[in-house]
C-alpha cells in the first residue's frame, strides 16, 4: 500500500490557510481517483482506493501540524510497509513560490515543523516529499511572524496558482505510485 500523507491542521478555521496545502492536494486526488469516502481512523481521516493495481491510502493527520508524524505509528509496524518506498509526504513550503513545487526522494526538513515530526517518528529522512509552494507573489504579504503567515487564509489570487497546479501534482503523484521515487525524481524533480 502506498501512503500519501498530506500535512495540515484540522478545523474549519484552517481549511483555507497556506499550511493546509497538503490537504488541498489530497482533496483533489479524492475527487480525481476512485477512492472510498473519507472516514475517521484513529488520529487521522483517511480515504482508501486503487491507482491501477496499486492500493493507495490518502491520510490527513488530525494531530495538528507539529505532531503530524504521530499518525505514522500505525504504519511503521505493518508488515511490508517501508517508508522509503511506500510513503509520500505532501507539504506546504514557504521557500517555493506559489504555483511551483519540488519533489525529492529524501532530504532535510527545511525547518518545517510537520516534516520534523515525520522524521522524528521515522528515525530517518529517506522518504519522498512533495513540497507545494506557498511563497506569495507579493513578498509584502509575508511580513511578520512565520507561524502567523502560514496560518493566514491564502488570498484568492494565490490560491488560483495552487489550484492550477493540482493536475500537474496529480501526474507527479501518479508517477510516484506507479514507478517509485527514482523515476519521479528523474521526470519531475527540480
Amino acid at each position: 500500500m502506498k501512503v500519501l500523507l498530506g500535512l495540515g491542521n484540522p478545523g474549519r478555521e484552517y481549511d483555507a490557510t497556506r499550511h493546509n496545502a497538503g490537504w488541498w492536494v489530497l482533496d483533489h486526488l479524492a475527487r480525481t481517483w476512485p477512492v472510498e469516502a473519507w472516514r475517521k481512523d484513529r488520529d487521522a481521516i483517511i480515504a482508501d482506493g486503487y491507482l491501477g493495481p496499486m492500493r493507495t491510502r490518502l491520510v490527513k493527520p488530525q494531530t495538528y501540524m507539529n505532531r503530524s508524524g504521530e499518525t505514522l505509528r500505525d504504519y511503521l509496524g505493518r508488515r511490508g510497509f517501508d517508508a522509503r518506498e511506500d510513503l509520500l509526504v505532501i507539504v506546504d513550503d514557504i521557500a517555493i513560490p506559489v504555483g511551483e513545487f519540488r519533489f525529492r526522494a529524501s532530504g532535510s526538513t527545511g525547518g518545517h515543523n510537520g516534516l520534523k515530526s515525520v522524521q522524528a517518528h521515522l528515525g530517518h529522512a529517506d522518504y519522498a516529499r512533495l513540497r507545494v509552494g506557498i511563497r506569495p507573489v507579493d513578498e509584502r504579504r509575508a511580513i511578520g511572524n512565520m507561524a502567523d503567515f502560514v496560518l493566514r487564509v491564502m488570498p484568492r489570487d494565490e490560491r488560483e496558482f495552487v489550484d492550477a497546479l493540482l493536475p500537474r501534482l496529480t501526474s507527479v503523484i501518479e508517477t510516484w505510485v506507479r514507478e517509485g521515487s527514482a523515476k519521479t525524481a528523474s521526470v519531475h524533480g527540480r
